[in-house]
C-alpha cells in the first residue's frame, strides 16, 4: 500500500508540491504569530525582573501594561516613597508607547534613582549629559545599519544623542532624561509609576502596608514584581487569545481546502483504479486508508518544510530585527503539528469516503 500511496504522490509532483507548500504556510503561520506575540511577553517579563525593583507602584486605575497609562501622577511621590522605612530606593519612571515608525515604548528615568536599582552595564558612552540625550541597549544598537554613540535618532519628532549604549535587559530599549520626555507629553513633573527596592524581600507586605496607609496613597495599585509578572499571560492581555484563535482558524481553513481540493480532485481522476482496486477485493476501510495516508504523508512533508522554513524566519527576524522577540517554542511546534494534521484529515475524510462509496462496475466504465 505504501508504494502505491508514494506513486500516486509522485504521478502529480507539481500538484503535491503545492499541497506541501500550503501545509507549510498554515503551520509558518501559527507558529510565527504564536512566536512574536508570545515573545513580546516573555522579553517584557524579563527586561522587567532586570530592572533590579521588587515592588511597583502605580496609579489608580492605571492599566498593568506599560506604556498605556500616560504621566498621571507627580514625580515627587517618589520622595515620599524613600522616605518610609523600609525602602532603599524609589524611581520615578514614564513609560510612553510610540507608534511612530514602529511600536515601542520609550522610557523616561530619573537616573540615579533608577540606576541604583540595579546599575546598568556600559557597554560604550555613559549617561545623560543633557536634557536631550538617550542611553540605547545594545538590541537597539544592533538593529538598522546599527547605531553608535554620538549619533542622532528620533523620538516623538525630537533629535537625541545617543549618549551610551548597555546591556540589554533593563527595562527599556530607549531612555530619556524623565522631565524630557514629560515635557514633550506635557506633564514634565510628573511619572507613570514608581519601582521600589527594598531593604529586604521580607519586607514587601511591610511597605505595601506602609504605602496604602500613607496620606494621598491609598488608592495607589502596589504589587510586589512577582505578581505583577504572573498577570503578564495571554489570558490577561486583551485581545490576545482572540487573535491567536483567529489567526488559527485561518490557518487550518487553508489546510482543510488545499488539502480537500487535492485528494478530491486526485480521487475522481482515480476511478478506474479504485474500481480496479475494489474488483480485486479491496475493501472500504482499505480505500480510506490509501487516501488518508496520502494526505498524511503529504501533511508530514508540509510540516516538517513549515518547522524548518519558521526556524530559518526566526534567524532572519534575528539580525534583520534584533529588538523583536521571536520565540517558537517546543510545545507550540507541537500544537502546530496535531492542528496541520486535524486539518489534513478533516480535509481527507470526505474524499477518502467518496473514493470508498464508488461501485467497482462504475468505476471500471469510467471513461
Amino acid at each position: 500500500m505504501n508504494k502505491l500511496v508514494l506513486g500516486n504522490i509522485l504521478h502529480r509532483p507539481v500538484r503535491t508540491l503545492i499541497s506541501i507548500a500550503a501545509v507549510a504556510i498554515e503551520v509558518i503561520m501559527i507558529l510565527s504569530i504564536v512566536a512574536i506575540m508570545v515573545g513580546m511577553i516573555n522579553d517584557q517579563k524579563t527586561r522587567i525582573g532586570g530592572i533590579g525593583a521588587d515592588i511597583i507602584v502605580q496609579p489608580p486605575n492605571a492599566s498593568f501594561l506599560s506604556g498605556i497609562s500616560g504621566a498621571p501622577v507627580p514625580a515627587k511621590v517618589a520622595d515620599v516613597l524613600r522616605k518610609l522605612p523600609h525602602v532603599s530606593v524609589a524611581a520615578p519612571v514614564i513609560t510612553d508607547l510610540s507608534t511612530a515608525g514602529s511600536v515601542e515604548t520609550i522610557w523616561g528615568i530619573d537616573f540615579q534613582s533608577y540606576d541604583a536599582l540595579r546599575p546598568f552595564t556600559f557597554l560604550s558612552g555613559g549617561p545623560f549629559t543633557s536634557a536631550w540625550d538617550v542611553i540605547v541597549d545594545d538590541f537597539f544598537a544592533r538593529s538598522g545599519h546599527g547605531y553608535h554613540v554620538g549619533d542622532t535618532i528620533q523620538i516623538k519628532g525630537h533629535a537625541f544623542r545617543i549618549c551610551g549604549i548597555v546591556e540589554h535587559g533593563k527595562g527599556g530599549r530607549k531612555f530619556v532624561p524623565i522631565r524630557t520626555l514629560g515635557g514633550l507629553m506635557g506633564n514634565p513633573d510628573n511619572a507613570s509609576l514608581f519601582y521600589i527596592r527594598s531593604d529586604d524581600l521580607k519586607n514587601q507586605q511591610v511597605i505595601i502596608h506602609e504605602i496604602h496607609t500613607t496620606s494621598g496613597l491609598q488608592q495607589y495599585q502596589v504589587q510586589t514584581l512577582e505578581a505583577w509578572m504572573s498577570m503578564m499571560t495571554p489570558a490577561h492581555l486583551p485581545g490576545f487569545n482572540i487573535a491567536l484563535n483567529v489567526v488559527i482558524s485561518i490557518a487550518v481553513i487553508v489546510g482543510f481546502l488545499v488539502i480537500f481540493q487535492s485528494l478530491y480532485t486526485a480521487v475522481m481522476e482515480r476511478t478506474r483504479e479504485i474500481g480496479i482496486l475494489k474488483s480485486l477485493g479491496a475493501s472500504k476501510l482499505y480505500i480510506i486508508d490509501l487516501v488518508l495516508r496520502e494526505a498524511l504523508l503529504v501533511t508530514a512533508a508540509g510540516i516538517v518544510l513549515g518547522i524548518a522554513s519558521t526556524q530559518m524566519l526566526k534567524l532572519g527576524m534575528g539580525v534583520r530585527f534584533p529588538t523583536i522577540a521571536f520565540q517558537v517554542t517546543n510545545a507550540w511546534r507541537l500544537r502546530g503539528t496535531i492542528i496541520a494534521l486535524a486539518g489534513a484529515v478533516l480535509g481527507a475524510l470526505y474524499p477518502a469516503w467518496k473514493a470508498a462509496s464508488k461501485d467497482p462496475i462504475d468505476a471500471l466504465a469510467y471513461e
